[in-house]
Order: structure tokens, then C-alpha cells, then sequence
């Protein structure tokens, strides 16, 4: 069916240079007084034959071409086709009109090369602006959806009512999200990128057990949210082809949608706060409601096992916050009495030091 089309179009290309160019070559040749000849319908057909059987040979390889884009434009995103004709569009848009003034001066040459010029770049860079812009148009769009839903009008409302919470996988995985969710201390708008969700199930076809188990885990729980929670959750359906860290596309995502990002990754943390972005550690959240330990106050802890340093012992509260008992490798398996002398917060976590009562006592 192609190779048909193609010979059709071929012929046809024949057909219309034959009407313009055979009455010039009848007139060379001094047969331009034969009526049958020299008339539009016969300079078509006789054009159409000559012009086919000059590039016949040429039909296959327009064919391959042809097939050759076809598959080009089929497997590409329908995002890229969609935004690379919208800024191709535009780019001739300029390009006609600019063309327009240039023919209104009357210069010559200028006012036929010029505009050939202008649509040509114009064109190739409306489709490169359109094409490497998507995922910012995207985000745009996905924002106003998300105003339309919430029945907010103005910008200034939107920068004020409108909080889009990015999650990353390993908030996800963790699965505390959903409770926090649920309990109402997370508003606005939770976003849910498609790419974040591509890395969930490419863990969770992990070989490892271990590493399935996790996504599956990710997995059930961002349908716990989406189904069982009363909290809205968009999908982000753009991605960033020319950044390959998951991590990285999350701070890209976040600066676009003027978002926070919520996860639990130390690292992820410290980038985003080097880079201006809003984040969310629910690690501090954690810490943040454990109860308040100061220096100088007594516990009673079981010391479970020896520390890094030289003859310390470790220890645990009831909500996992771990105890350093300076001299408490002695007392592994033991419950004591032991005095906090210092606490450092992190966004890691809490950690707690002491010593012994019995020391203090000694002393």
C-alpha cells in the first residue's frame, strides 16, 4: 500500500512540473503548434510518464524512508510529538508573519531569500524549544489541572492553597507516609512521578527477595493512598530524559511545580536543601514527636550488644532511638540504671549517650 502511494505521489509530482515545464519544451523542439499535444491535460500525463520512469528506481528507497519515520514517530512518546508540533507551529507562525514585513520593504533578493531563511530556523527552533520544553509545559499544565480541581482562580490564591508533596521511593517504601496521610498532617496535593513509579516496579521484579519484597511494599502502599485515604493524588506523567538519577529528576520536578519533596533519604535531604528546594524528612517528623530526653535525667535500659568505641555498650528506647552507655560493654545483657549526658539530633536520626549510674555514684 505504500509503494503504491508513493508511485502515486511520484506521478503526480511528474504531473504538475509537466503542465509548467513541457509547453516551454514543445516550443523548443517547434512542436508547440500541434494542438493534441500542447494542451494541459496531455503535458500532465506525458509529464507524470517521463518524470516516473526517470526516478523509478529512486521509489524504494523513499519507501524505506518513509517506513523508517513511521517507526521513528510511532515509538515516540505522544508528549514529544505533541510539543515539538505545537513549537514547530509557532516557529512558521513567526516566520510567515516576519516574512510579511520583509516582503512589504520591496528589497530585492532579500525579500525571496529572507523569508525561505526564516521558516527554515524559525521552524527547527520552535520544534527544538517545543521538543526539549515538554516536560516544563507538562508540569504547567498538570499544575492548572490541579488549580481547576481545587476551584482556584487567581495565581496569588494558587501560590497560597496549593501545596504539591512529591514522593520519592523511599518514602514510599517506607510506608509510614500512608499513616502520616491519614492522620491529616500532610495537605495539599500528593504528586506521584511517573518515573518514581518505574523504579517501584523495576524493585519489585528484583531477582532479590528481599529487594521484591520492598517494592511490592511501595507498591501496596501508594494503593492505599490512592483508594482508602481522603487526600488527592496526581500522577506526573513527564520525565527528564536527559537526567538519569531518580533523585535528581525529584529536585527538577520540585523546582518546576515550585513542590516539596518528601522523602526519608539523608542525602536526598541535604541536596535539596543545598539547592533552595522544599523538602519534607519524615525522619524529623519521628524525632520531632519522640519524647524528650535532657542531660542529667535517669533511664532504665537493657543493653543489648558492645558499641564502635572501646568498651561501650548499646542500648534501645521503646521507639528504636539507641542509647551509647560509655563503660556498658560489661553489662551486655543486663538491664541498668544509666544517666544521659548528652543528645545529638540529626536528621538520620537521635542518638542518646550516658554512663552508668553506678559509675556516677563511684565518683
Amino acid at each position: 500500500m505504500l509503494r503504491r502511494i508513493v508511485q502515486i505521489c511520484v506521478f503526480i509530482l511528474g504531473g504538475t512540473l509537466g503542465i509548467f515545464l513541457i509547453p516551454d519544451l514543445l516550443k523548443l523542439v517547434k512542436f508547440d503548434h500541434l494542438n493534441f499535444i500542447n494542451n494541459a491535460y496531455v503535458s500532465a500525463v506525458l509529464g507524470g510518464i517521463i518524470f516516473y520512469l526517470i526516478f523509478f528506481w529512486a521509489i524504494d528507497y523513499i519507501v524505506n524512508a518513509v517506513k523508517w519515520l513511521e517507526d521513528r514517530i510511532v515509538k515516540a512518546p505522544i508528549t514529544d510529538i505533541l510539543f515539538g508540533s505545537m513549537g514547530l507551529a509557532f516557529g512558521l507562525l513567526i516566520a510567515f508573519l516576519a516574512g510579511l514585513t520583509i516582503n512589504q520593504m520591496a528589497i530585492p533578493i532579500l525579500d525571496t531569500f529572507i523569508p525561505i531563511l526564516l521558516t527554515l530556523l524559525l521552524g527547527y527552533l520552535g520544534f527544538q524549544v517545543g521538543f526539549k520544553k515538554r516536560d516544563e509545559l507538562t508540569s504547567l499544565f498538570s499544575i492548572n489541572r490541579a488549580n481547576k480541581k481545587r476551584g482556584v482562580e487567581s495565581t496569588e490564591e494558587v501560590k497560597d492553597s496549593t501545596h504539591f508533596k512529591i514522593l520519592d521511593t523511599s518514602v514510599i517504601i517506607d510506608g509510614r507516609i500512608a499513616d502520616i496521610c491519614q492522620t491529616g498532617f500532610l495537605d495539599g496535593v500528593i504528586i506521584i512521578p511517573q518515573f518514581v513509579l518505574e523504579e517501584l516496579q523495576h524493585i519489585a521484579d528484583s531477582s532479590d527477595a528481599l529487594k521484591r519484597n520492598r517494592g511490592r511494599r511501595g507498591l501496596d502502599i501508594l494503593n492505599k493512598i490512592q483508594k482508602e485515604l481522603k487526600i488527592q493524588v496526581e500522577m506526573y506523567e513527564g520525565d527528564f530524559e536527559d537526567i538519569q538519577e531518580v533523585d535528581s529528576k525529584l529536585v527538577k520536578l520540585a523546582k518546576l511545580m515550585n513542590g516539596t519533596v518528601v522523602t526519608n533519604d539523608f542525602n536526598l535531604n541535604k541536596v535539596c536543601e543545598f539547592q533552595n528546594v522544599n523538602v519534607l524528612n519524615i525522619n524529623d517528623l519521628a524525632n520531632a514527636v519522640k519524647p524528650v530526653v535532657l542531660p542529667g535525667e535517669e533511664l532504665n535500659v537493657q543493653v543489648m550488644k558492645d558499641g564502635k568505641e572501646y568498651n561501650q555498650g548499646v542500648a534501645y528506647l521503646d521507639d528504636g532511638t539507641m542509647i551509647v552507655v560509655e563503660e556498658g560493654r560489661n553489662y551486655i545483657g543486663k538491664r541498668l540504671d544509666v544517666i544521659v549526658t548528652s543528645v545529638l539530633q540529626t536528621s538520620a536520626g537521635r542518638m542518646i549517650f550516658a554512663k552508668p549510674k553506678l559509675l556516677e555514684k563511684a565518683l
